[in-house]
């Protein structure tokens, strides 16, 4: 009977582990989907699309290494529970926004507690299942984790049919409830691991935040301000400045968040590279796909979100088979050919055009581009695993992890204030010699600001309102071309990087075959694929 209890406490345990990291990425998958009609309900334009993104992984990626030391110090059921109720509170605060700038800061919060919440959820697993069993109980987790992933493009899009963007966060409650209910049913205090104290590095989390803080500021404001202004100036220095401070605090500190001694190892630095460089790459390619897709081709929500399924199914059914192959032969070959694969399918989306044919113009790009990242992830996770000793496994995952969402967050707001500028300049040149009255004008602003898409053209005389649809419609198309372009550049040369730089490990075969199969369960689920990042 007690066995039974035990087990009955364990399987408890392992489905609030799943529920609460579905939410995380159910949540970041629907607010991709939703991003145009919030815009069209709350304005902003691209910029505001950008930090209703950028603010939850900004946040997300400067603290998710102080989550984990959370984790040593009150144990994974503690943070895990602060974690996944944090979310779901805030969750309803972002519902409720009244304004886009509201929504962005609760965002910001949000991502505070999926700093929580993302690498507890793993920990729980490993605190309650003894090592026999805990294999099958992260392979469980990693299956029905992935679920979230595929459903999340049919849920947001059923809800933005039915009813309003704010319901993409409500859905979270009920979740976050049932969660919680279930780790306080079946996983008591002592059952967490006592783990060695450390102390938390506050001074390296706030010169994490406010260097990263200050970088993305500038370069998401940029295009509205310009780079004379001090709104750009200012935090840009003190961003950069916070960035020189936060690796020499790293580098000094008796327990620091990011453990300078580890990226002493060749391939270990390789391949964080390489995680900086596709996951960039990832990133600018999902959010410019969902807002050309929505603004442009017309695709409605729904359709727009099951646009990068196949990445998914790919990954799902792919991962697996290939990090047997990367242990058997070697990671360096699907580190240089998986994202070199991944770049030609993102070229292949040149061919997009204003109405986009998705069996035809996106499909084969997706599938090309989907191939190529499945032969990159789980050589790539083993790559840094293999690279340590298993003392250090944990905190080389985590960095890894907050590597690729450092990515995500720089990347999406650098080829945002490229993109802009270029858009102006395209829009601008299709309409030379077009007389443009004031509400002309206006119009030509408004489309500037939302960069992808057509402006609103009430008011305005059949003639122009035509001219300046035609000419956002070629400067947004040329502009997403470019935008692939930038994508595919960063996953090339993240196979050049694999390519120069990947040595094959000094580890037994069985041991990279292990660890293979521990990078596929952890990158799947934790990274996002189909993200926030």
């Amino acid at each position: 009977m007690a066995r039974s209890a035990a087990t009955r406490h364990k399987q408890l345990a392992l489905a609030a582990a799943i529920i609460g990291s579905g939410v995380g990425m159910l949540d970041s998958s629907i607010v991709n989907i939703a991003l145009p009609t919030i815009q069209r309900d709350l304005g902003g334009g691209l910029a505001a699309q950008q930090w209703v993104v950028n603010a939850y992984l900004l946040t997300l990626g400067s603290l998710i290494l102080v989550g984990g030391s959370l984790e040593d110090v009150f144990g994974a059921r503690r943070v895990f529970s602060l974690g996944v109720g944090g979310f779901g509170t805030i969750s309803v605060l972002c519902g409720l926004a009244p304004s886009i700038a509201a929504l962005v800061a609760f965002r910001a919060l949000q991502g505070v507690a999926g700093a929580l919440l993302v690498p507890s959820s793993l920990a729980l697993i490993v605190a309650v299942f003894p090592e026999p069993e805990r294999g099958r109980a992260v392979g469980t987790w990693t299956a029905f984790t992935t679920v979230a992933i595929v459903i999340a493009p049919l849920l947001g899009g059923g809800l933005l049919a039915v009813g309003s963007w704010r319901l993409i966060f409500f859905v979270n409650v009920p979740l976050v409830v049932l969660c919680i209910a279930l780790i306080r049913a079946a996983v008591a205090p002592n059952d967490v691991e006592q783990l060695p104290r450390r102390r938390i590095d506050i001074p390296g989390a706030l010169a994490c935040v406010l260097g990263l803080g200050g970088v993305v500021f500038a370069l998401i404001e940029q295009p509205r301000l310009g780079w004379s202004s001090a709104g750009v100036i200012v935090p840009l220095v003190a961003g950069v400045a916070s960035l020189a401070a936060f690796v020499q605090l790293e580098r000094r500190g008796r327990d620091p968040m990011l453990p300078s001694a580890l990226f002493a190892r060749p391939n270990f630095s390789a391949a964080n590279v390489e995680t900086l460089v596709v996951y960039a790459g990832l990133s600018v390619l999902v959010f410019f796909l969902t807002l050309y897709l929505q603004q442009v081709a017309g695709y409605a929500p729904i359709a727009s979100g099951l646009a990068l399924l196949p990445v998914t199914f790919l990954m799902f059914f792919g991962s697996r088979a290939v990090g047997a192959l990367s242990a058997k032969y070697g990671a360096r070959f699907f580190m240089s050919v998986g994202p070199l694969t991944g770049a030609v399918g993102l070229v292949l989306l040149l061919r997009v055009g204003a109405s986009a044919s998705y069996l035809t113009d996106v499909l084969p790009a997706i599938v090309a581009f989907g191939v190529g990242l499945t032969l990159t992830v789980a050589p790539l996770t083993a790559t840094v695993l293999d690279s340590v000793s298993p003392s250090e496994a944990g905190i080389a995952s985590a960095v890894n992890n907050a590597v690729a969402r450092v990515a995500g967050l720089v990347a999406t707001a650098a080829a945002g204030s490229v993109l802009a500028a270029r858009f102006a300049g395209s829009l601008h040149a299709r309409l030379h010699g077009v007389a443009l009255n004031a509400p002309a004008r206006k119009a030509v602003i408004a489309a500037e600001q939302l960069t992808l898409g057509r402006p609103p053209l009430h008011g305005l005389s059949a003639p122009i309102a035509r001219a300046i649809s035609h000419a956002a419609t070629l400067a947004s198309v040329a502009t997403f071309h470019f935008a692939m372009l930038i994508a595919a550049c960063l996953l090339a040369l993240g196979g050049v990087v694999g390519a120069a730089a990947i040595r094959s490990p000094g580890a037994s075969r069985s041991a990279r075959r292990d660890r293979g199969s521990e990078a596929v369960e952890q990158r799947i689920g934790m990274h996002e694929v189909h993200p926030d990042g």
